[in-house]
């Protein structure tokens, strides 16, 4: 082993649920993490948390491993090594972040390429949110393929590479579309200002784009976070902004807002849906009014969700060059485990809230 080997009696402390039933979310112990799991031992120094983890705890989403009751949940994760073998590319003490997702067994054609995001199945599982326990437990351990080493510098902010990973893919299929031709973008829209939203204002601004950012709060951190990355914040109605975006990046999910943006970017336009809806609330839409304006100004909507190594790679660095006392005041709570509750209940005012395991 790279480092001296620690060993951890009596079990651990995680956050579990029973997927598919509200109120059953518990800090109880749990087993050491097995070694099938990856060889490199990790100690949770935090876990980020997301409207996902709220659906999950509500009972409205997740599925546990197979033969379990329970599921370990925290998708988005901080950690140091503890352990690991020699040879693999890490060393005690390197901050690591674990990726969520792993391929289906087959594997299909993407999966079998590392673009487990693009899975063409539906049989991928996900740590912490389908068939493979989370990372909000004291310790778990992770093959050398799916552990992310970041900056030691971003040690206060580094839980925050789990979302930066998600805009970044989507950022990077946003250009990969526009080079299907002369394509000089220079107006970015981003409807929410949630911690996707920021994430990718910042990413826009990191690219020296003119970045407007649209939200319904008009106190609070979020304003401030906009307008100090350089972008534009804004509380009007998108309707009336939308027509001069080169990009729309949309980030709520809500129904209206993603009608609105339908069709109505400039000429070339290009809109990347990440933002997952829920449904039974019909809209009126007049697909023949969207389908003439997508199809005369040539304009594109896709949606985009996950991430694979590539962009976790990608997001580390955009967060190693940001502005890291910016990053800081993004997570506006900081948990500790024992309280874990509380950070599973939302607040007006809060952008992320982080769960605390250790300093």
């Amino acid at each position: 082993m790279g480092a001296p080997s620690s060993r951890h009696d009596g079990g651990m402390l995680a956050i579990t649920v029973v997927p598919g039933q509200a109120d059953t979310a518990d800090l109880i112990e749990i087993d050491e993490p097995p070694l099938d799991d990856g060889p490199i031992l990790v100690q949770t120094m935090s876990i980020g948390v997301c409207g996902t983890d709220l659906e999950i705890v509500d009972g409205d989403y997740g599925t546990a491993p197979a033969g379990a009751d329970r599921l370990v949940i925290g998708h988005e994760s901080l950690g140091r090594v503890l352990e690991v073998p020699d040879g693999c590319g890490f060393a005690a003490g390197d901050l690591v972040v674990g990726i969520v997702r792993r391929p289906d067994e087959l594997p299909c054609s993407n999966c079998a390429v590392g673009e487990w995001d693009m899975c063409r199945t539906g049989d991928y599982t996900e740590r912490g949110i389908k068939g493979r326990h989370g990372y909000a437990s004291e310790r778990y351990r992770i093959r050398p393929d799916y552990a992310v080493k970041i900056d030691s510098r971003l040690h206060h902010v580094g839980v925050l590479l789990e979302p930066t990973s998600v805009v970044t893919k989507a950022w990077e299929h946003v250009e990969a579309i526009g080079r299907r031709a002369r394509w000089e973008p220079q107006v970015v829209m981003i409807t929410g200002a949630g911690p996707i939203g920021l994430l990718a204002a910042l990413l826009g601004r990191q690219r020296g784009l003119d970045v407007h950012v649209f939200d319904r709060v008009t106190d609070g951190p979020k304003p401030d976070l906009v307008t100090e990355l350089g972008a534009t914040y804004h509380i009007d109605d998108i309707g009336d902004f939308v027509h001069r975006a080169d990009v729309v990046i949309e980030c709520t999910g809500v129904a209206s807002v993603v009608l609105d943006v339908l069709g109505g970017t400039a000429p070339d336009g290009i809109v990347c849906l990440t933002g997952v809806s829920t449904g039974g609330r019909p809209l009126p839409l007049d697909v023949g009014t969207a389908n003439r304006s997508i199809v005369l100004g040539n304009e594109v909507v896709f949606g985009s969700v996950n991430a694979n190594r590539r962009h976790y790679e990608a997001g580390a660095v955009a967060l190693a060059n940001a502005d890291i006392t910016w990053l800081e005041r993004m997570i506006t709570r900081r948990v500790p485990f024992r309280d874990w509750r509380e950070a599973l209940t939302r607040r007006p005012d809060d952008v992320k809230p982080i769960i605390e395991f250790a300093s």
